[in-house]
């Protein structure tokens, strides 16, 4: 064989498989927008009941035809605490059943004589979809999950073309045989190549669309096949160990789950290799194809039927592989924790994460407030100082944090997004820009406390109750904007008006009481000017707060 033809076949191939992966991620896309964020809710309401939990991922990756999407999605939840490791580990089993799916798919629809029959006709009522119903996100997305499964028919037909004819290359065909002539070590060998191309390429349904093809063109035999499958199985964990690289020690544990998982199950299959081979060659014993089709579904079906029954053992066994690390530093740098930077990144999925890492900013700049109270009580300069240097790295902390998830939903909103989720990246820009100025806002109220305290300006008991007052009713406010990110869809608009409301009004009295102060001589100069700056920055620091609950729903204000 030539050089040129080696070449020749690897770019055509190369270019066939490009079409098959593009179909592959422009159909998963397409469902993953139908299910919108139903499917996130489902998800999120797994409980620790193993069978709703294989059920629901059994469900979601055959609706989403991605596992990886799914697994990626697991670690996000863990990470956020949303949902539990033993109930991601359930999940996890059902994807494995949910993704054998794509096997039949490719099998029924893909490598048929008339396969290609298939694929115009789809493509062209795709195209009729997106231009006609063009302002109907629903049916776009429908449109675009048709014209991926009319792509993925003429990515198959174009592998099938790519596959070079063994009759012109018997050398090819008699590498691969030297490979199984071995043994039992040609299987291992066998799960190795399967697992290392499933990693190289990032998408199990890939290396199963080639297998099958080998198979179907009688390049390898079914035991040859189900050794590679094997080891595709074991290759697609590698997707949610990449994604859990970034993430916190849940994240890591049910990435670890996944891997473990399928790790046994291959082992399992290898002691009942040849019996397992025997049973689904009785049931199609001409057609191999769908023999494989029938192993695949089989093995995650009985590999989950076993290991279900030991889901607590699971998690024991990967929470001491990744034992909890205490965190040395109160302000270690600042890296996202509920957001997975994996190789799979659908727009639409990651907004349920950077929801919890903007809970997380909230979170931190309650914090923060809180130390405010403790710069007047401070009873030492040493002590003081203590509590500016905590208020002073925080309000570093929130510049850090603006800037990533800043970063990270631009990036979101470049991507192919429905309005809905366009408008809530939109939301989430408007809810981070103001929770950072929140945190400026602090910092400036503690800088004007340094500032009494060096010209030596003591207020009175009166005063002094007032901006604690003062204190509160801002601090109120900052409980129920917090309390409106946990779920934008009943966020109590409402009870965010009346808290600002009530420090509008308090401002509108302090100002009115500190005129007459200023006007009968009750204090100087020097006290109110530092009295009048503290209850404004006060103020405006609660218009900031109510700028985040009105960013949820930004009609809001415009229908009270």
């Amino acid at each position: 064989m030539k050089f040129t033809d080696i070449l020749l076949i690897v770019i055509n191939f190369a270019g066939a498989l490009a079409v098959f992966l593009f179909a592959m991620k422009l159909m998963s896309e397409g469902l993953q927008k139908v299910a919108g964020s139903k499917m996130r809710a489902v998800l999120g309401k797994i409980t620790n009941n193993p069978l709703s939990g294989i059920l629901t991922g059994t469900a979601v990756t055959a609706a989403i035809q991605s596992s990886s999407a799914t697994t990626v999605m697991v670690v996000s939840f863990v990470n956020a605490g949303i949902l539990s490791l033993s109930g991601a580990v359930a999940v996890i089993m059902g994807a494995n059943i949910g993704t054998t799916v794509t096997a039949w798919i490719i099998t029924l629809l893909g490598l048929g004589e008339a396969s290609g029959q298939f694929s115009l006709p789809l493509l062209l009522a795709a195209v009729s979809l997106v231009f006609i119903f063009a302002s109907k996100d629903k049916l776009k997305s429908v449109g675009q999950t048709i014209v991926g499964l009319a792509l993925l028919l003429i990515g198959m037909n174009l592998l099938k073309g790519a596959m070079p004819n063994l009759e012109e290359y018997p050398g090819l065909l008699q590498g691969i045989a030297s490979l199984g002539g071995y043994g039992f070590w040609s299987v291992l060998l066998f799960v190795a190549i399967g697992a290392l191309l499933t990693c190289i390429v990032q998408a199990s349904a890939a290396t199963m669309a080639i297998t099958l093809l080998m198979l179907h063109n009688g390049w390898i035999g079914l035991d040859v096949a189900v050794a590679l499958v094997m080891g595709e199985n074991i290759g697609t964990t590698i997707t949610a160990n990449l994604a859990a690289t970034v993430a916190g020690v849940a994240g890591k544990r049910a990435a670890r789950a996944h891997l473990m998982f399928n790790v046994i199950g291959v082992t399992l299959t290898l002691i009942l290799f040849r019996p397992i081979i025997a049973m689904v060659q009785a049931v199609f014993p001409t057609d191999m194809p769908m023999a494989l089709a029938l192993f695949h579904t089989s093995f995650n079906v009985l590999n989950v039927g076993v290991q279900s029954w030991f889901i607590p053992q699971i998690v024991w066994i990967v929470t001491r592989m990744v034992p909890d690390k205490e965190e040395k530093e109160e302000f270690p740098a600042y890296r996202l924790s509920y957001i997975s930077r994996g190789p799979v990144n659908t727009a639409e999925l990651n907004l349920q994460s950077a929801k919890k890492e903007i809970q997380l900013f909230s979170k931190q700049v309650l914090r923060m407030y809180a130390l405010l109270p403790d710069l007047r009580t401070a009873k030492s300069e040493k002590d003081f100082e203590a509590v500016m240097k905590r208020i002073e790295d925080y309000e570093h902390l929130t510049d850090q944090m603006e800037m990533e998830l800043t970063k990270f939903l631009t990036a979101v909103g470049s991507g192919d997004l429905s309005s809905h989720a366009s408008e809530r990246v939109s939301s989430m820009l408007r809810i981070i820009d103001n929770l950072e100025s929140i945190g400026d806002n602090i910092l400036q109220i503690a800088l004007t406390r340094r500032n009494k305290r060096s010209d030596a300006v003591h207020f009175s008991d009166a005063l002094n109750d007032n901006l604690a007052h003062m204190n509160a009713l801002v601090e109120n406010a900052l409980m129920v904007m917090d309390a409106n990110l946990v779920d934008y869809d009943h966020a109590d608009l409402e009870a965010a008006e009346a808290a600002e409301h009530d420090v509008n009004v308090y401002r509108d009295e302090l100002r009115a009481a500190h005129l007459e102060a200023l006007k009968h001589g009750t204090y100087g100069y020097p006290i109110g000017n530092a009295y009048s700056t503290l209850y404004a920055q006060y103020e405006k620091l609660a218009d900031h707060v109510i700028n985040v609950s009105e960013a949820i729903d930004p009609s809001y204000r415009h229908q009270s």
